[in-house]
């Protein structure tokens, strides 16, 4: 249990409707009881007097309800206050909280850390806390909240009790080699193809893990073509505003320029970049095609817009300024046909554009593996398992079922992870 008792504002800024303040830590019992007159029955939400102890002042007429450790979100004991909204209201509330004996503000993420150092969460769930508050659309919404509510760390629990097992067995297996030489071959084949079958369902969320990290991340779609050809227009009615300057002056772009999207409830940057031509004098503009290049080849998509077919085709084709060549709106031919100038054809545009992204995000059930970090751990266990598989030896057999372990204690934080829990919680806000 930690020393301090800790409290924070877990609602927006005032004002508002009602604030939630939220407390954790030995002191809680004692500051509600101090706050309300008494302690209100355990997980039931109670209408309450709340009073400064030291002037018996009333703050407000509100909410309180207290959490007995351990079954509480941090583990500790854990209450919160919700009272008007009221900026005068919450304010009075936080300096009566700092003058209470034991009790200080809490620190970004500080609820979480407690809640993961006493196991109520593990190192998966916290950073799918994260991103669930960094959502932007509905499919990271959803990805998000299956790793904050442990679809990632269940699985690994189950990972985890078969290797386990395994290693139990391999260790029994030394200790009673000579007495029991038949039942070793048994065991031997039963656990190896229990553990390949573990090796597979690792494997197959490996290789899952390119589609978490991309509706975590979003997709990034590259604009390129000729200078000319309209590409800053249909960047500008994509992205539902003016970003990108468009002008009869080629070489207007320069820098790529990025819009968020969110089409369908899929995250997606679009990224407007310098116009593709040959002898350019200006190295500032050189510059800007190189980028540009740079920008394509890194991009989930690449839309080449052009008024023409282009002879390299550097991505999906769409032509553009149909409005001037006669050709008729939709896709022909594998090519989009559009007019910035006139919007016809861009409902149609868009609505692949969505389409693609959601076929691109939304293949299935939400991706249990979601960050590099995750990505990483299980490589690491994949490898541990191919190293038990094929390693004779029962002692060094045993140690790859050691490090398979390992490599799964790293997955859900149980081992060397002090570095990424300093830079998880110092995202969060103050009372998370």
């Amino acid at each position: 249990m930690t020393e301090a008792t800790i409290f924070a504002l877990a609602s927006g800024r005032p004002p508002a409707a009602i604030a939630v303040i939220r407390l954790s830590g030995p002191a809680v019992r004692a500051t509600v009881t101090a706050m309300t007159g008494r302690l209100p029955p355990p997980r039931r939400m109670t209408s309450t007097r709340i009073v400064d102890p030291a002037t018996r002042t009333v703050i407000d007429h509100a909410l309180a309800v207290w959490f007995a450790a351990p079954a509480s979100a941090t583990g500790e004991d854990a209450a919160e206050f919700h009272v008007h909204g009221g900026t005068a209201v919450v304010a009075a509330m936080l300096r009566c909280l700092g003058a209470q004996p034991g009790l200080r503000l809490a620190e970004p993420g500080e609820f979480t850390r407690r809640a993961f150092d006493n196991a109520r969460l593990d190192l998966t769930q916290v950073e799918g806390l994260a991103d669930l508050m960094a959502a932007g659309t509905e499919t990271q919404r959803l990805q998000a909240l299956t790793q904050a509510t442990g679809g990632l760390r269940q699985r690994a629990e189950r990972w985890r009790a078969t290797i386990l097992a395994a290693l139990a067995n391999s260790v029994a297996l030394l200790d009673f080699a000579e007495e029991q030489s038949d039942v070793v071959v048994a065991s031997d084949a039963v656990m190896a193809m229990t553990l390949r079958a573990l090796r597979s369902d690792v494997a197959a969320h490996l290789v899952d893990s390119a589609r978490g990290e991309r509706v975590r991340d979003g997709l990034t779609v590259a604009v390129v073509g000729a200078p000319n050809v309209g590409k800053s227009s249909l960047f500008n009615i994509l992205a539902g505003s003016d970003a990108a300057i468009v002008s009869p002056v080629a070489g207007t772009t320069r820098d790529p320029i990025e819009v968020a999207l969110d089409l369908d409830g899929c995250a997606v940057t679009l990224i407007d970049t310098a116009g593709l031509r040959d002898d350019v004098a200006d190295p500032v503009e050189r510059e800007g095609m190189a980028r540009a290049r740079a920008r394509a080849a890194s991009a989930a998509l690449v839309l080449h817009i052009a008024t023409e077919p282009p002879a390299e085709p550097l991505g999906q084709v769409v032509i553009n300024k149909i409005d001037l060549s006669g050709a008729q709106a939709g896709m022909h031919s594998g090519r989009l046909h559009v007019s910035a100038a006139t919007g016809e054809g861009v409902e149609i545009f868009r609505n692949w554009l969505a389409a693609w992204a959601t076929a691109a995000l939304r293949s299935g059930d939400p991706a249990l593996v979601t960050r590099e970090r995750q990505r990483l751990a299980l490589a690491s266990l994949v490898e541990a398992l191919d190293d038990v598989d094929h390693q004779p030896d029962p002692v060094l057999h045993a140690e790859a079922l050691q490090a398979a372990a390992q490599s799964l204690a790293r997955l859900t934080g149980r081992v060397g992870i002090e570095d990424v829990l300093d830079e998880l919680y110092a995202n969060f806000c103050i009372g998370k």
